[in-house]
């Protein structure tokens, strides 16, 4: 029997969703679509959804506030949700708290979905007071005792992530 291979030239097709209130998320996305060859990127507030079933792999990423994914992508999961399980995703989060990353995953994404998700990563954020509201601004100074520019995106975790997404 013939059995069909795969050419090790072939660049599996990736996009990378993501809804980000600032910036950090698309940061975030760019530097994952910089290390996946022929990675696409979409901003889930901008425009028309590609297909899912134009890609091989997806990834879907969100800033959080106060515990919550913003809701562009809480759409897009919940319309998606069927297609985005077998598609095994790579689901990343972007906020300054680092220390509740657990609960986090737990309460923006159906168990089943955390389950078949090829990887999941708390990529880090960025405080930026500029960008920042003045609600914002003070629930950061009163919480986080932070109230001047920080960037806490890592690198070493992007990569991590990346290498998990294409094993």
């Amino acid at each position: 029997m013939n059995m069909p291979f795969l050419d090790c030239n072939t660049v599996m097709k990736t996009i990378i969703f993501y809804a980000t209130k600032h910036g950090a998320a698309g940061e975030i996305a760019r530097r994952i679509a910089d290390k996946m060859d022929g990675a696409v990127m979409h901003d889930l507030k901008q425009g028309e959804i590609p297909s899912l079933n134009d890609f091989d792999r997806i990834i879907i990423g969100s800033s959080i506030y106060a515990g919550t994914i913003r809701r562009e992508a809480k759409a897009f999961l919940s319309k998606n949700a069927g297609l985005l399980r077998e598609k095994k995703p790579g689901l990343f989060l972007c906020g300054m708290d680092t220390s509740r990353k657990k609960k986090y995953f737990d309460a923006n994404f159906p168990p089943d979905m955390l389950q078949t998700a090829k990887t999941t990563g708390f990529l880090g954020g960025i405080f930026d007071p500029k960008k920042a509201g003045i609600l914002e601004r003070l629930i950061m100074k009163a919480v986080a005792k932070q109230s001047v520019y920080m960037n806490t995106i890592d690198d070493a975790k992007i990569e991590r992530f990346v290498t998990a997404m294409n094993a």
